[in-house]
C-alpha cells in the first residue's frame, strides 16, 4: 500500500457557502410528548434532497463542479459531527412473520400521529417521517430504518436511538409488532418478504437482480448500522478513508451478528457481510484509495465510472440502468437525450454506490452488522475514537502501513467466515482489536466527555473472543434445540 508520505495543502476547497451549525435537540420533544393541537405537515416525496448544497451552478456540470461538490464537506475539527442510522426487521409477534406494507404503513401513521412527525408520501403511499434533521424510511424488504441527526456526542446519538426506539415500540406493542435486532433475516425466505412500494427501489432491485440472489437480498434481508463522520481537509478525508476501510474488516467481525439464513445457521458469521460485495463496480474495498495519487479527483471519477440506476425528473424515477455519468453530463443520456445533470442528480448516483466506506461530503462507515441497543452505541463510539482523535487515527496509518490491498481482500474474504480468528500477516484479528480498541478508548477520553463507556460491549467481545453471532449459535445448538423461532424472544427490542 505504500507509505503515508501525504503532501496535500492542508486548506481545503471550497464551492460555494456551507452551513456547518446544527440545532441542539430538545430532549423532552425527542422523549415524544403527544401532539396537541394543529395539522400536521405532509410532505410529498421528491429526489434524494442535498442538505446546505453549494452555489447552484449556472452551467453545465463539469468533472471540476464534481471535485468541488465532494471537497465542500470540509468542515473545521469543531464543526464535527456524528451521525448515525440503523435498520431493523419488523414481525408479527405471534407468529414471526415479516409484517406487510400495511402494518407498516400503520406504524408511520402512528408514530406521526402520537409523536408529531412530518409524514412522506409517494402518491397515495406513506413511505417515511421526519422530524427536523431525524427521518424513518422503509427500505425495500420492509427495513424500518433511522437516519439520525447530525449530534456533537455520543451521549447525545445513544438517547436520539433509545428515543426512537421507544418511539417506535410505543405503537408497534399496541399492534402486536416486534422489532428484530440482527444483520439479516434469520428465518423467512426472499419470496416471504413484502416488497415496500417505492419506485426508486423497483428499479434497483431490477439492476441488482442481474447479480443473482446476492444483490438482491442486500437489499431486502439486511440490516446495518451506518456512522456518517466528517473530514477537515483532503489530507484528512485520504487518512481516514484508508484508516477506515482497511479497519471495516475489523468491524464487521467486532459487530458480527447474522449467522442464521432460512431458518437454520448459514456458516457465516456475518451472513450480510458476506453477500455484500456482490458487484466489482459498486461494491468491495476500493483498493484505488490507496494509491499515491488518491484524493476527491481520483474518488468522482470511480463514481463516474460506476454504472448509473435512475435520474429524478418531474417527480419520476427513470430507469438509467447501465448508462453513463460521463454520458449525462455531456447531455448524451439514452434515457433523457439533451438534458444535462443537477448536483441533486450527481448526489442521487452517489446513494447507488455500496462501497466498504462511501464518499459523499462525509464519510459513511458501512460494515456493522444491526444489533441490540448497546452495540448499536458501540459501533459510532468505535469509529470516533478511532478517527476523530489524530494520534489514534495515526496509530491505525502506522498499523496498517505494510499491509498490501491482497491482505485486505483476504482480511475482507475470510472474516464473515472466521471473525475474530482471522489472521493477517501472521497475526489474529482478535489481537489487533485489542490493540484498536486501547486506540480508541483514548481517543474517546481526550475528548473529554466521559464517552469511553459506550466501548464496553466491545471489550467483552475482545476478551471472550466470542462475537453475538457465536453467542446466538450456541443458543440454537443449545438451550433452543435448533428451534430458529427463540431468535425473535432473544434479539427483540
Amino acid at each position: 500500500m505504500g507509505s503515508l508520505n501525504l503532501k496535500w495543502t492542508p486548506g481545503c476547497l471550497v464551492f460555494g457557502k456551507v452551513e456547518s451549525s446544527y440545532d441542539k435537540f430538545n430532549r423532552k420533544e425527542r422523549r415524544g410528548a403527544r401532539f396537541k393541537g394543529g395539522r400536521r405537515s405532509v410532505i410529498v416525496a421528491t429526489g434524494p434532497a442535498i442538505d446546505q448544497v453549494p452555489a447552484i451552478v449556472q452551467e453545465p456540470l463539469s468533472k471540476d463542479h464534481l471535485i468541488h461538490y465532494m471537497a465542500s464537506g470540509c468542515k473545521p475539527k469543531q464543526n464535527w459531527r456524528i451521525g448515525t442510522e440503523h435498520e431493523k426487521f419488523g414481525f408479527e409477534r405471534k407468529t414471526f412473520r415479516s409484517i406487510n406494507y400495511k402494518q407498516l404503513s400503520a406504524l408511520l401513521n402512528g408514530i406521526a400521529e402520537r409523536f408529531d412527525w412530518e409524514k412522506i408520501m409517494e402518491g397515495d403511499n406513506i413511505i417515511g417521517l421526519k422530524n427536523d434533521k431525524q427521518n424513518i424510511s422503509l427500505e425495500r424488504g420492509g427495513q424500518f430504518e433511522l437516519s439520525g441527526a447530525p449530534l456533537k456526542t455520543l451521549h447525545q446519538t445513544c438517547d436520539e436511538i433509545n428515543s426512537h426506539l421507544y418511539q417506535a415500540k410505543t405503537v408497534a406493542d399496541e399492534m402486536g409488532i416486534g422489532f428484530l435486532g440482527l444483520g439479516y433475516q434469520p428465518k423467512w425466505r426472499l419470496e416471504d418478504i413484502i416488497r415496500v412500494p417505492k419506485e426508486r427501489y423497483n428499479i434497483l432491485q431490477n439492476q441488482l437482480c442481474k447479480f443473482g440472489s446476492p444483490g438482491v437480498e442486500i437489499l431486502i434481508m439486511t440490516c446495518s448500522v451506518q456512522v456518517n463522520l466528517d473530514f477537515s481537509s483532503e489530507a484528512d478525508m485520504i487518512k481516514k478513508m484508508r484508516a477506515s476501510i482497511a479497519l471495516q474488516p475489523l468491524a464487521a467481525a467486532l459487530f458480527a451478528n447474522s449467522p442464521f439464513k432460512d431458518g437454520v445457521p448459514s456458516a457465516y458469521l456475518t451472513t450480510r457481510s458476506h453477500i455484500g460485495e456482490f458487484d466489482k463496480h459498486r461494491t468491495g474495498i476500493l483498493p484505488f484509495v490507496f494509491y499515491d495519487n488518491f484524493g476527491f479527483e481520483q474518488y468522482v471519477d470511480y463514481a463516474l465510472d460506476v454504472p448509473m440506476v435512475f435520474v429524478y425528473r418531474g417527480n419520476k424515477y427513470i430507469d438509467c440502468r447501465d448508462m453513463s455519468f460521463r454520458d449525462f453530463m455531456a447531455g448524451k443520456l439514452p434515457a433523457i437525450p439533451g438534458q444535462v445533470p443537477t448536483l441533486a442528480d450527481w448526489e442521487n448516483h452517489l446513494t447507488t454506490i455500496f462501497p466498504e466506506v462511501r464518499l459523499k461530503r462525509y464519510m459513511e462507515m458501512r460494515g456493522a452488522d444491526n444489533g441490540p441497543l448497546h452495540m448499536m452505541c458501540a459501533v459510532p463510539a468505535f469509529w470516533v475514537g478511532l478517527l476523530y482523535d489524530e494520534v489514534s487515527l495515526q496509530n491505525v496509518l502506522d498499523m496498517i502501513a505494510d499491509w498490501t490491498t491482497e491482505d485486505l481482500q483476504n482480511l475482507r474474504d475470510m472474516v464473515p467466515i472466521t471473525g475474530l480468528r482471522t489472521s493477517i500477516q501472521g497475526r489474529l484479528l482478535r489481537h489487533i482489536a485489542e490493540d484498536v480498541l486501547k486506540w480508541a478508548k483514548e481517543g474517546l477520553d481526550r475528548r473529554c466527555l466521559n464517552e469511553s463507556v459506550f466501548l464496553d460491549p466491545l471489550k467483552e467481545v475482545v476478551f471472550t473472543g466470542l462475537t453475538r453471532a457465536d453467542k446466538l449459535l450456541e443458543l440454537y445448538h443449545n438451550k433452543w434445540g435448533k428451534n430458529i423461532d427463540h431468535v425473535f424472544r432473544e434479539c427483540c427490542y
